[in-house]
C-alpha cells in the first residue's frame, strides 16, 4: 500500500463488517506520505514498514508477518463482502491438502452491468494467459488466500523486484501435486483505475513480460504441463542447461 489513504479508509470498514472477525489485520506501507498508516493504527492493524519499492517486497513482508495458519490478502482497492473471511476459510476447510492457494473471481465498481463484464474481460484474459503458462490456474491478488506452512517452504523462490507480478510468480511456484482452488464465494469489488491506459497500463504488460521470462527460464510451459498431467517425472521436466538456481531473486 502506497498513498491510498482514502481506497483502505473503506475496506478497513468492510473488513470491521465481516461475519468472521480476522485474527489480524496487517498493512504494509510500502512508503506512503499520506495518512494511510495512521489510519490503519487507528484500526487496530499491524502496520508493516517496507522500504523495498513495490508490491512484491510490500507482500512478502505482509506474508513473512502473518501469524495465522491461512493468509488472506486483499488489495487497498478491493471492495469485501462480508462474508469474505468465511468464504476464504470455508474453501480450505472443505479443499484436500494438496490445495494450497484458494482465489475466485472480482469484479469492478462500477454502474451494471459494465463492472461485471469489464471484469470477465480483464480476469478472463488474466486466468488464460498465465494459466496456459502456468499449467493449472493462477492467483488472483486481489482476492486470495494460502496456507502459511506452503509460503513458508516457497518465500525463498519468489522475486522482491518490482518488475513481476507478485501473484503470478507466487502461482509458478505451485508444485505439479499442489492445487489452486478457484472459489465463486470469494468474490470482490475492485476499482476500475486497472482498466485505465497510459504508463500504467504499460508498466502492467512489461512486468507480465518479465515475470514469465523469469520463470520459463527456471521451467518451460510444456515442461511444467507435462510434469502436471504425470507425462515425466517433475524433477526431469527440467532442462538442466537452461534451469536458474532456485532461492529469492531480485
Amino acid at each position: 500500500m502506497r498513498d491510498d489513504a482514502e481506497h483502505l479508509r473503506r475496506l478497513l470498514a468492510d473488513l470491521s463488517e465481516q461475519t468472521t472477525a480476522p485474527d489480524e489485520v496487517i498493512v504494509v506501507d510500502n512508503g506512503s506520505r499520506d495518512e494511510s498508516a495512521l489510519l490503519a493504527r487507528r484500526a487496530g492493524c499491524v502496520v508493516v514498514h517496507e522500504t523495498a519499492p513495490g508490491i512484491p517486497a510490500a507482500a512478502a513482508a505482509g506474508y513473512d508477518a502473518a501469524r495465522g495458519d491461512l493468509i488472506l490478502r486483499c488489495d487497498a482497492d478491493s471492495r469485501l463482502p462480508a462474508r469474505w473471511i468465511s468464504a476464504h476459510l470455508r474453501s480450505h476447510s472443505l479443499a484436500p491438502d494438496s490445495v494450497v492457494l484458494v482465489t475466485g473471481p472480482a469484479s469492478f465498481v462500477m454502474p451494471r452491468p459494465w463492472g461485471a463484464l469489464a471484469a470477465i474481460v480483464y480476469l478472463g484474459a488474466y486466468m488464460a494467459c498465465a494459466g496456459a503458462a502456468l499449467g493449472h490456474l493462477p492467483a488472483f491478488g486481489t482476492t486470495m488466500s494460502m496456507r502459511r506452512v506452503w509460503w513458508e517452504r516457497v518465500r525463498g523462490e519468489v522475486s522482491l523486484s518490482a518488475e513481476v507480478h507478485d501473484d503470478m510468480d507466487l502461482s509458478f511456484r505451485v508444485a505439479p501435486d499442489e492445487r489452486v482452488r478457484w472459489a465463486w464465494g470469494v468474490r470482490v469489488g475492485m476499482s476500475p483505475r486497472a482498466l485505465r491506459p497510459g504508463r500504467l497500463a504499460t508498466l502492467r504488460g512489461r512486468r507480465a513480460v518479465s515475470t514469465l521470462r523469469r520463470n520459463w527460464v527456471m521451467q518451460r510451459p510444456w515442461e511444467r504441463w507435462g510434469a502436471r498431467l504425470g507425462l515425466c517425472r517433475a524433477d526431469r521436466c527440467v532442462d538442466d542447461r537452461s534451469a536458474a538456481p532456485r532461492g529469492r531473486r531480485r
